[in-house]
């Protein structure tokens, strides 16, 4: 652990309807090789050695579930399991508002299981000279913007990045940037760009997907096969 480490929470907000999943369990429970989605991601965070506690957030009728979770799976650092509200902007803010100190904190979405411990400690150890820093990987396919179905622009990808998470701040910036927000944001990163706060991005991994769609599940395996294929 850093030397001059600040105060440092983990929020995962888990509190979405999972419709394009296609069924009635939420995402977030669905089992990658016996272990439910959530619990991965939890576990990474355990394992960071920058996060002090994580707060989760999410729908009201799952917390009974996420605290069964973390006694079987012996999930160390989450300190509170709380009801989100109607949008993952507002599920953020209510996480927020338990925080107690005036460190860091980093928001990562709760089905995003293949984020690496040291990921996320780098995440956390920019923020000792940064406001704002998220993970990313370049685009690698071309991309074009169209209306109607028809293209009207090439857009140069060298300077494009797919935005992953977590995405990390100092925890006064971005309180005040979700309080402050005049517009429905699914990306935390977007509410401190608004307020102009500069935002850094650090090379994350291909594998750092988030689980959405039934496709997404095949992705899930072939990770997990091709991880357990290295061992």
């Amino acid at each position: 652990m850093n030397d001059n480490h600040l105060p440092t929470t983990a929020i995962l907000p888990a509190a979405g309807s999972s419709s394009r999943m296609g069924g009635e369990q939420s995402k977030q429970f669905i089992l990658l090789h016996n272990i439910p989605v959530l619990v991965r991601t939890m576990r990474a965070f355990d394992r960071a050695e920058e996060i002090d506690d994580v707060i989760v957030v999410t729908r009201m009728q799952d917390i009974p579930i996420i605290w069964d979770m973390i006694r079987e799976f012996e999930i160390q650092k989450v300190r509170l399991v709380v009801p989100g509200g109607k949008t993952r902007q507002e599920s953020v803010l209510l996480g927020l508002r338990e925080i107690s100190h005036h460190g860091l904190v980093l928001i990562h979405d709760g089905a995003r299981p293949f984020v690496r411990p040291e990921q996320i400690d780098a995440i956390a150890r920019a923020l000792y000279t940064k406001e704002a820093v998220t993970l990313g990987v370049p685009v690698k396919d071309t991309i074009k913007r169209a209306e109607k179905g028809r293209i009207t622009e090439t857009i140069p990808r060298e300077s494009l990045y797919q935005i992953q998470t977590p995405q990390g701040f100092r925890l006064d910036t971005i309180l005040a940037a979700h309080q402050n927000a005049e517009f429905d944001a699914t990306d935390d990163c977007a509410l401190a760009e608004a307020m102009g706060v500069p935002v850094y991005v650090l090379h994350g991994s291909d594998t750092n997907i988030k689980i959405t769609t039934p496709e997404d599940l095949l992705l899930a395996e072939g990770i997990l096969y091709a991880a357990r294929s290295c061992q």
